[in-house]
């Protein structure tokens, strides 16, 4: 994977989304069109979606030619189908919102069985049940780049970062 392909602050596909991000609260069709698909090939046929992919492309997104390469354009269309759910900007990273307070918003049982989940699907559907839990609310960038990368490498990251409920001593 190529360093320059992520979503940090600093590079131009990260600029580039978080712009696309905040203008969902300007074009309240595009969000609602992401938000009523439910799956990745429903996003994927969404306009919201095919006018950020140009957005990308021109900012250095990979142009997938081979169907084995279409992994990021999936990826691609789950972040945007989680972003349409944000609607705050958090700088504290998703499983730590998901664990704070005297009862975390996501319990450890979502957690383990989000972190469990053994396709992108999956990882979508969980991620999109959770926004609710947690105020839709999340780190834009940080979310976009964990699901680009989801990986055991992201799901140990996200295991330490995560709040787990002290137990009590027997």
């Amino acid at each position: 994977m190529s360093d320059s392909i992520s979503f940090r602050s600093e590079t131009a596909l990260g600029q580039a989304l978080l712009h696309w991000w905040q203008g969902l609260d300007n074009n309240r069709g595009d969000r609602a069109e992401l938000r009523r698909a439910h799956n990745l090939t429903a996003i994927a046929l969404t306009s919201a979606y095919q006018h950020l992919y140009r957005i990308l492309l021109s900012r250095g997104w990979p142009e997938e030619n081979k169907p084995e390469n279409n992994w990021r354009n999936e990826r691609l269309a789950a972040i945007a189908g989680l972003l349409a759910h944000v609607k705050n900007l958090d700088e504290r990273s998703l499983p730590v919102i998901m664990s704070e307070g005297e009862r975390p918003p996501f319990s450890e049982l979502r957690f383990r069985r989000l972190l469990e989940s053994s396709s992108l699907d999956e990882v979508f559907s969980g991620l999109r049940r959770a926004l609710p839990l947690v105020a839709y609310q999340a780190n834009v960038l940080e979310l976009a780049n964990d699901v680009l990368f989801w990986s055991d490498g992201v799901k140990k990251r996200w295991a330490y970062t995560y709040r787990w409920p002290a137990k009590s001593a027997v």
